[in-house]
């Protein structure tokens, strides 16, 4: 299914929280909120449920978290998308997740949740959802913010399953970034969370952050959760002319 723009999708500039720090300061502040969130989680429910996100920047992050001692039994990391490839390759978000952070520390297997992608779109879209329907709210997830205002594989022109039916994850093909084929979250289950952080960095991601503020249907404005989200923008990122 694809839809434009879904209709009923407002921006959720409202309830945006900007966070913008010198290009220096961002990594030790994306640490810290990390470090915030699985704290107060762990306080308050004895487990730390986040979802990551693909790309270079969270790469960064990911490699931090790896210095650091932590109970990490008490962690469970889900995925907010992945590439239909086979299991192992490279370019999967699980896979570099792996490399930089995961392998790395000591983390009980059973508690990093991979999308099965590897077994195609429809099967894995259907066998995560199952996986996600027996978990409830998570506790952090974390997103980028792509040039064409996407985040996860939620792509302009593609179904982000706002709808409050929508299964929990998605089939993507035909995404407009190689692979086509990609498994993702819906909108509504990345919004079932008690925090959203998008990490942000670069001058490319300028035009998507001016865009979103401006109130354009961009995919990541269909993140929508109760608590609103946080955005953890470098200055590099900041659009010209706005307050750092």
């Amino acid at each position: 299914m694809h839809s434009p723009a879904p209709s009923g999708t407002s921006s959720n500039t409202s309830r945006m929280r900007r966070h913008v720090v010198e290009k220096q300061a961002w990594l030790d502040a994306a640490l810290n909120r990390v470090n915030q969130a699985a704290a107060t989680a762990l306080a308050a429910r004895g487990e730390f449920h986040l979802v990551l996100a693909g790309g270079g920047t969270p790469e960064k992050l990911y490699r931090a978290l790896s210095g650091q001692e932590q109970d990490w039994s008490r962690w469970h990391l889900w995925f907010g998308d992945e590439r239909c490839l086979p299991t192992g390759a490279p370019q999967r978000n699980s896979q570099m997740a792996a490399s930089a952070w995961l392998d790395r520390v000591a983390i009980p297997a059973g508690n990093i949740h991979v999308i099965p992608a590897e077994l195609g779109p429809d099967t894995a879209a259907r066998a995560y959802a199952q996986a996600l329907d027996k978990h409830g709210v998570f506790d952090l997830v974390l997103l980028g913010l792509g040039q064409d205002g996407h985040t996860a594989s939620l792509f302009p022109g593609h179904d982000w399953g706002i709808e409050s039916d929508a299964p929990a994850a998605l089939p993507v093909r035909d995404a407009p970034k190689p692979p086509p084929e990609r498994v993702t979250l819906s909108a509504r289950r990345l919004s079932q969370t008690r925090g959203v952080l998008f990490l942000i960095t670069g001058a490319d991601k300028r035009d998507a952050l001016n865009a979103w503020q401006r109130g354009v249907a961009i995919p990541a404005a269909a993140i929508q959760p109760d608590a609103g989200i946080d955005l953890l923008i470098d200055t590099d990122a900041c659009p010209p002319g706005e307050p750092e």
